[in-house]
């Protein structure tokens, strides 16, 4: 067919002017073309009656590669992970409830927490777990989120006296004591009903009918968090809901990858939601928080919800004295929810540049943190994301309003980008003093390799380590020959961290769905200092004061770290805060920043060791 426009209907007159058109358009291109010959012909020449000046120019120049490119693998310090999940005690696989038929909750895990649940001090864990499903063979088999106590050492003991969720499909957990009482309570989320329970030292106590927080029965919860949105001291309850989805609706989908077999479908087949925020009372019941809250979000053009959340970092993120909610939203922009100090928000994720990955796209974000990774005022916050799609890391201004993804200029960028990743911690797990960035990755359908060569259903987790904010990027990632059982290929979901042995480092907890988990003890022996700090507020209904901050000032360095077990993917953190020192070998300062604001400076005599520092009427001293 030819492509030249035909001109037969065409007026004369209007064919001159066609033609003379053409004649002034291909006498422009003859210039053109002149000048392109002209400028090749001048070039020839250079490079012809110039060669010997040119190679000796070459020859005397001495080049040298960026030291931002420079392999520098020798400086990583050594830090071996062993995983002692099973010696350790933690053998009962989590129920992901899949039998064949490929329904999306299945491969999306279950969190885990790490929190003092018997009051002895050390830390005890909750593994999250779904169920079977109605109507298939294994519908009847029992099934609870466990609760596994710590004796000391390290060693964990399943306490059946003390789970909860039976027969309950679990996904997300949150730990806060939201009644005041001294004991460390339990939110679980789930797909349907929500569940509440209260500690009463000697175990749970299912409270979730008094306090009118069960939310939809159809809603699909995801990571919940226990802080104190309003300031009025008690915590509060915010909870994120992932997809509106049915099993109904996800067998008729009948999504497939390679053509032929049902495989998990993706969340764009499914609307979004809205988040739920659930107001203290004080009195032993929540208030669910209206329209008038501001954390309602729509398409403006369809007027459906936007959400898809899987997970929530809550943070000061601009220094105002007021907790702000990021959330991480699954192919769908993420939320920057600023909080105006009486309960009520603003959504300002576009506006502060955390809604987008750095093309402008949505990305695929599962688990979040933030955190003061330069120490300094600069505030890092870490999402990872899909297949294909590195880790987000948005860096602020130091007034916490403008945001930047710099996760290719801080090192973050390519070595995660082929991996699926989820869970995501800022941690420092050598105690040098500065944040490292752990994740967790796994891929949701175990037969992907087939359809594509360079995914895998199990990957190993990745570990950056902060080299510092000197020339080059911040983070290098740690060669899978110097993390031991870190390498080692899972499928992993949610994350969490704590010393359970009491040695001062951090462990790390990994969950997987339809397996058990991973406990990787952390083996370092750097001789690094470390101080691990608690607070005890009883003055106000937050006594483990969620939402403070701690400084410390040793050797020079001032680290700020924040009082925020809700992190990752699911999963809850340990409530003590591990500051690594490396070989400042005292505390030059230490100051606790309140949650309503107030300071509290407290004089460390040595390091090495654990204290919590008590506010009382009196002033508090550390113990």
């Amino acid at each position: 067919m030819s492509s030249v426009p035909d001109r037969s209907d065409l007026p004369e007159d209007d064919l001159e002017i066609a033609d003379d058109a053409i004649i002034g358009l291909a006498f422009n291109w003859s210039l053109v073309a002149f000048a392109v010959i002209a400028i090749v012909a001048i070039l020839v020449w250079v490079l012809v009656f110039n060669e010997s000046e040119v190679e000796e120019q070459v020859l005397e120049k001495d080049v040298t590669p960026p030291a931002a490119l420079t392999a520098d693998l020798e400086v990583i310090p050594q830090v071996l992970f062993k995983d002692v999940a099973y010696e350790s005690g933690l053998r009962i696989p989590h129920v992901s409830g899949a039998v064949g038929d490929k329904l999306l909750p299945e491969t999306m895990g279950g969190g885990a927490a790490f929190l003092d649940l018997d009051g002895d001090g050390d830390q005890d864990i909750m593994l999250v777990s779904g169920t079977w499903w109605p109507g298939t063979d294994r519908s009847g088999e029992a099934t609870a989120t466990r609760a596994f106590l710590n004796d000391g050492s390290g060693r964990f003991a399943h306490a059946p006296d003390w789970d909860i969720g039976a027969g309950l499909y679990g996904t997300g957990i949150a730990c806060g004591d939201w009644d005041a009482d001294g004991h460390v309570d339990v939110f679980l989320a789930a797909l349907g009903t929500d569940r509440l329970y209260r500690n009463t030292g000697a175990g749970f106590k299912d409270v979730t009918a008094a306090a009118g927080v069960a939310g939809d029965a159809e809603a699909w919860s995801t990571s919940p968090a226990f802080v104190d949105v309003d300031g009025d001291t008690d915590l509060d309850l915010f909870v994120p809901h992932y997809i509106a989805w049915s099993a109904g609706r996800d067998l008729a989908l009948n999504f497939t990858i390679n053509g032929t077999d049902r495989a998990y479908g993706p969340p764009k087949q499914y609307e979004g939601t809205q988040v739920t925020l659930w107001l203290n009372r004080g009195d032993g019941s929540f208030e669910h928080a209206g329209d008038e809250s501001g954390l309602r979000v729509v398409n403006e053009a369809t007027g459906s919800a936007v959400g898809k959340s899987l997970a929530t970092a809550p943070v000061d993120i601009d220094g105002d004295g007021d907790i702000d909610l990021v959330v991480a939203n699954d192919t769908t922009r993420n939320f920057l929810f600023r909080n105006h100090g009486d309960g009520t928000f603003e959504e300002v994720g576009v506006a502060a540049g955390v809604a987008y990955g750095p093309r402008g796209n949505a990305t695929g974000a599962m688990g979040i943190d933030v955190g003061h990774y330069r120490n300094d005022a600069t505030l890092g916050i870490g999402i990872g994301n899909f297949a294909n799609e590195m880790t987000s890391f948005y860096v602020g201004d130091d007034a916490g309003t403008w945001f930047t993804d710099e996760a290719v200029v801080e090192g973050i960028g390519a070595p995660t980008r082929p991996q699926l990743s989820f869970g995501l911690l800022l941690l420092d797990y050598d105690l040098d003093g500065r944040l490292d960035l752990f994740q967790t990755n796994g891929h949701l359908e175990d037969e992907i390799n087939e359809v594509q060569s360079s995914q895998h259903y199990r990957q190993p987790a990745q570990l950056f380590w902060n080299a510092g904010s000197g020339r080059g990027p911040c983070f290098r990632i740690v060669p899978s020959d110097r993390g031991g059982d870190l390498g080692n290929a899972i499928v992993g979901r949610g994350a969490s961290a704590a010393d359970v042995d009491g040695d001062g480092d951090l462990d790390l907890l990994i969950t997987q769905p339809q397996d058990v988990p991973v406990l990787l003890r952390n083996d370092q022996d750097l001789g690094h200092h470390w101080l691990r700090v608690s607070l005890l507020d009883e003055t106000t209904a937050n006594r483990n004061a969620i939402g403070g901050w701690i400084e410390v000032l040793a050797g020079g360095v001032l680290q700020r770290r924040g009082v925020m077990p809700t992190k990752s993917y699911l999963s809850q953190v340990e409530l003590p805060v591990t500051f690594g020192l490396g070989g400042a070998d005292s505390i030059d300062s230490m100051r606790v920043i309140w949650p309503d604001g107030q300071t509290q400076d407290v004089v460390v005599p040595s390091v090495d060791r654990a204290i919590t520092v008590t506010r009382d009427r009196d002033g508090g001293l550390p113990q």
